[in-house]
């Protein structure tokens, strides 16, 4: 497995689970193999057997969320329900389905559900904190704030804990909370999770308190312990998008035009994190026209099992063009609830995919959302993140990557010219109504005064702006960033001419 040579692996695995069929470890083993060769539902059918013999066993729990993860939300409640008929009481699969009931935008039933399995083992600090979560996402923030404290009160060192509550605009740690993170870091003992979460979350306790300096050193401790977690290669990225400008030039739309699945559901809000693209989806999702649904991974999937992507769509015709929009139109739909007439994918990356959308659903609209550099970059500096922004844990990784960011927009503007809508936050901000005005002709959509307090819909919003889209639209946050510009020397560096075109902030 570890030399690529997965054929063999298989070979010699299902000879042992022939004579072993019952061992565990071998179960596991194929599972992962299964997987990398795309046999998701073998993988799982393993993983399945091997957390039923030995239902402790957390690596076959992990590598079956992954598995789950990857498939539709239906599909996913449909195979942890066979298992659930099996054993009904599985903690495991009833947490798989909490967060699948998320996923599918239930977020009432896996609220119940977390309450359940709570009730079975109240003293579980990953369930009060996988609590707070969906709380947190649906706008109950204090009862979100208590399901956090109430991890921490079982379990001092829960690192997500204290990273959650950090997330928290609405939560402000007291010095007791400081002091309490600094005893933790100071532990030897501390697991490497635990102490970058509490990093990140001392430095955002610090920075609210008026305290840059000391701030800054621990967002730079959490960062060093995230990038040896998920190295970074900028050339990789680099070839990527270097790849796409070649393939995806004026002759190129040219000569698939009106080709392309039509539906004009789709809008997409692309850019990086941390730029103010939360606040345009919940602008939008004020309209009663358009529904707000998550920062959808369809898209780069779609884009995966393309071969040789992007060159291999040179080799698709119209039918496989309209099939790869049906296709993402169709995977959306278990996230579209509301029967409106318009949908948001608000997945940042997606600027890397203009290509394909314009190809594959011509129709869809693209919204490029930008803040500050150093704004930004500081922004996603300071923030942790999950998965999928491994570029965000180093200054001069941040700078490059905006850069590229901004000369494939540039690239997409000068070759699909007015398709792609442009949005800077530090206007929207001087200039709500005429911002919001624009950007709904922009759609195609009639003015709705509701677009202007978005801060009123109703809505579960799954980024780490939760909080902040449910107040009223301030200017304060604008420049926090400055406070520490003497550390930011290496994003100002690699982000070069880029920081001097940025328009200049308007006034208010």
């Amino acid at each position: 497995m570890a030399a690529g040579d997965l054929a063999a692996a298989h070979r010699i695995l299902a000879a042992r689970l022939t004579a072993e069929p019952d061992d565990v470890p071998t179960l596991h083993l194929f599972a992962q193999v299964a997987g990398r060769i795309g046999k998701q539902d073998q993988g799982f059918a393993l993983l399945a057997r091997a957390i039923e013999l030995a239902p402790p066993f957390e690596p076959a729990l992990a590598l079956a969320r992954r598995f789950l993860d990857a498939m539709a939300p239906a599909e996913a409640l449909a195979v942890v329900e066979a298992q659930l008929a099996r054993q009904p009481g599985h903690p495991g699969y009833r947490s798989f389905k909490a967060g699948l009931l998320e996923r599918a935008g239930d977020y009432d039933g896996a609220i119940a559900l977390h309450r359940a399995l709570l009730a079975d083992a109240p003293q579980s600090p990953g369930g009060w904190t996988a609590l707070g979560h969906v709380l947190e996402m649906t706008g109950r923030t204090q009862e979100a704030i208590a399901a956090y404290r109430r991890a921490l009160a079982i379990a001092p060192a829960h690192g997500e804990a204290w990273w959650s509550l950090a997330n928290i605009k609405a939560n402000r740690f007291a010095p007791d909370d400081v002091a309490a993170m600094r005893a933790l870091l100071a532990r030897p003992d501390l697991p490497p999770q635990a102490r970058m979460l509490t990093d990140f979350a001392l430095g955002k306790a610090l920075e609210d308190a008026g305290e840059p300096d000391a701030a800054f050193v621990h967002y730079a401790q959490g960062n060093a312990l995230r990038r040896q977690q998920r190295p970074y290669d900028h050339a990789v990225t680099l070839d990527q998008l270097d790849r796409a400008r070649r393939l995806f030039r004026a002759d190129f739309f040219a000569a698939r035009e009106g080709q392309g699945d039509r539906a004009p559901d789709p809008i997409f809000i692309v850019g990086l994190p941390r730029s103010g693209s939360t606040l345009v989806e919940q602008i939008l999702a004020s309209h009663p026209a358009v529904e707000g649904t998550m920062e959808l991974p369809h898209l780069p999937r779609i884009a995966g099992r393309i071969g040789r992507y992007p060159e291999g769509l040179a080799d698709l015709d119209g039918e496989a063009l309209s099939g790869i929009g049906r296709d993402y139109l169709a995977q959306s739909a278990a996230h579209r609830h509301d029967g409106k007439p318009h949908f948001i994918d608000k997945l940042p990356a997606n600027f890397r995919h203009v290509g394909l959308i314009r190809a594959a659903l011509p129709h869809a609209k693209i919204i490029d959302v930008r803040r500050h550099p150093l704004a930004c970059g500081f922004s996603c500096f300071r923030q942790y993140f999950a998965s999928g922004f491994d570029f965000a844990n180093d200054l001069t990784d941040l700078g490059e990557y905006y850069r590229a960011y901004v000369a494939l927009m540039v690239h997409w503007d000068a070759v699909l010219p007015g398709h792609v809508h442009r949005i800077f936050y530090e206007e929207l901000v001087a200039d709500m109504p005429g911002e919001v005005e624009r950007l709904l002709a922009y759609v195609g959509l009639p003015f709705d005064a509701a677009c202007l307090r978005p801060h009123e819909t109703a809505r579960a919003v799954r980024t780490p702006s939760a909080s902040q889209v449910r107040q009223p639209l301030y200017r304060e946050g604008l420049e926090s960033w400055r406070a520490f510009a003497p550390w930011l020397g290496p994003l100002e560096a690699a982000l070069g001419d880029v920081l001097a075109r940025y328009p200049a902030a308007p006034q208010a």
